[in-house]
């Protein structure tokens, strides 16, 4: 990623929320990350997105600051959060389990260590434990010290991906049994995970979950960093991937195409499949099938993108920058 001093210390959490059908309240929530209770702005933090999907009811808030101010920023979200989304009235079709459903933290910059984002990311679950009391939380990647599980282990392990979660099963690793109201949160650090969704023209899910399992990395032949679902959605069906940041260069085996984007930390290399990839390679497999695409979103940014937008927002000034976005379908 490009240098400057602007950009040396920065972070990125791509909130996860469980609601998007009450765009104001997602909003609200934003707001709280950038602004203390007296209105005051918080300096050197911006909210560079906003991806509300109503069929998911969930939404990702792409929260950017530097690392010694990150944690108030997430924290202040999530007290809102937690305050306004009851779990016990929620329905939506993406696997979630809490209000706050995860709070990833990604380092950008050059002066950002591993072992801050871990840090910090404990950090906020404990801070989001005792603030709202009630809350729990499980760590993974880097904050979960020292097996660093990652979060697809970690959500099979509680259980997320059940339709109808036992939250009386989970063992937590912060704060009290999980209760219906908030459910649980999953909190960490880890390279940057991008999310990209590419939707097929059938409602035939099965043929979905076909798609999933074989671009998936742990099928032989997968795409290495790709963690995917295969969900309904408008009327069709979404193979939504979690594409997650590999140690290294393109894999060797796929460097036939373009080479993948990379970026370093801590001086270790790593790179993640281009969209344009997981999007041909969903395509190949549903024409296979005479199912055409609809579509591809990314949800956020990528690594280079978010940096250098928050460089951007932060040297103007710019602390809702989501509302530059408009025009941007993200």
């Amino acid at each position: 990623m490009a240098s400057s001093s602007l950009g040396r210390r920065l972070v990125a959490c791509l909130l996860n929320v469980s609601e998007a059908r009450r765009k104001e309240l997602v909003e609200t929530v934003a707001k709280a990350a950038l602004y203390n209770t007296e209105g005051v702005r918080r300096e050197g933090t911006t909210v560079l997105n906003i991806f509300n999907d109503h069929d998911y009811n969930r939404s990702v808030i792409t929260i950017v600051a530097s690392i010694d101010s990150i944690r108030e920023a997430v924290l202040s979200a999530c007290e809102k959060a937690c305050g306004l989304i009851d779990m016990c009235a929620h329905t939506g079709v993406h696997p979630c389990m809490g209000a706050v459903d995860l709070i990833p933290i990604y380092p950008l910059g050059e002066e950002v260590r591993v072992e801050d984002c871990a840090k910090e990311a404990r950090a906020v679950a404990q801070g989001l434990t005792e603030r709202v009391q009630g809350t729990s939380a499980f760590l993974f990647g880097w904050a979960d010290s020292p097996l660093q599980r990652g979060l697809a282990q970690r959500r099979k392990e509680m259980g997320w991906f059940k339709k109808t979660p036992d939250l009386q099963a989970i063992r937590p690793d912060l704060g009290p049994q999980p209760q219906r109201r908030f459910g649980l949160t999953g909190v960490g650090a880890s390279p940057y995970v991008m999310n990209c969704n590419v939707t097929i023209n059938t409602q035939d899910i099965a043929m979905g979950h076909s798609i999933a399992t074989t671009i998936r990395e742990s099928t032989p032949g997968g795409l290495p960093g790709v963690q995917v679902l295969a969900l309904p959605h408008e009327g069709a069906v979404e193979i939504a991937c979690n594409v997650e940041s590999v140690k290294g260069s393109t894999p060797s085996h796929l460097t036939a195409g373009e080479p993948w984007p990379s970026f370093s930390i801590d001086g270790q290399l790593y790179c993640h499949a281009p969209a344009s990839l997981i999007t041909a390679r969903v395509a190949e497999l549903a024409g296979r099938k005479g199912v055409g695409t609809k579509g591809m979103a990314l949800v956020g940014f990528t690594p280079r993108e978010c940096r250098g937008l928050a460089e951007l927002a932060l040297s103007e000034g710019i602390a809702e920058f989501w509302k530059e976005q408009r025009r941007i379908r993200m």
